[in-house]
């Protein structure tokens, strides 16, 4: 499952990250390609857990969204629950309920920086609120095209590049655009609790 970059610019730059990612708290596992993805994710959630994921392009392009919809998924899967209530007000409600005492939330992060800095950005704050607090297990996959240098260099990013892009999906999708309503940088996480799958092909925004 692993993945070893053959370039050797790119496997200086993509050790520098991990080892700054796991000096601020965040287990980094690294795999090829969205099928390796996918699996990998799969190993870290035990039968019976019950899971939660915000909104992430990334998560449907490796085909995770998909399998956790299955019956046979062997995982209580809450989007599922909290999608099936009809109230717009109650369903809001019971979506923030189940995510927060979800064994584990998964998502995704719009920028990874070789310092081992992190930044995520909602329009509402659905997916960041659980990433910061309250599920005991969040797992994040982001492919390799989200890495930058530096902190300022993500903030670039997020404004230049992954805003536009999530922008014009959600103009083209549901005919309103998106904001950058919550950008939250993680410095450090306490060991154990959030891993990251870094992919090595583009995947999200």
């Amino acid at each position: 499952m692993s993945w070893e970059p053959t370039e050797l610019q790119d496997r200086a730059r993509i050790e520098r990250t991990v080892a700054a990612l796991e000096e601020r708290g965040v287990h980094t596992i690294l795999v090829g390609d969205r099928q390796a993805a996918l699996a990998g994710v799969l190993e870290l959630l035990p039968p019976g857990a019950s899971i939660a994921h915000g909104s992430s392009t990334t998560l449907r392009q490796i085909g995770l969204v998909d399998h956790l919809g299955r019956p046979d998924s062997g995982y209580r899967y809450l989007n599922a629950e909290w999608q099936a209530q009809d109230d717009p007000a109650r369903r809001a409600r019971l979506r923030a309920a189940l995510s927060v005492e979800s064994d584990y939330f998964l998502g995704s992060v719009q920028v990874i920086c070789e310092t081992g800095q992190v930044v995520s950005v909602d329009a509402t704050g659905s997916r960041s609120a659980f990433y910061v607090y309250g599920p005991p297990h969040v797992i994040w996959v982001a492919g390799i095209n989200k890495l930058v240098p530096t902190l300022d260099d993500a903030l670039h990013r997020v404004r230049e590049v992954a805003f536009s892009l999530e922008d014009q999906r959600m103009r083209q999708t549901v005919g309103i655009g998106s904001s950058i309503g919550k950008l939250v940088i993680y410095e450090r996480e306490r060991p154990g609790r959030i891993t990251l799958i870094l992919v090595g092909e583009p995947l999200g925004f």
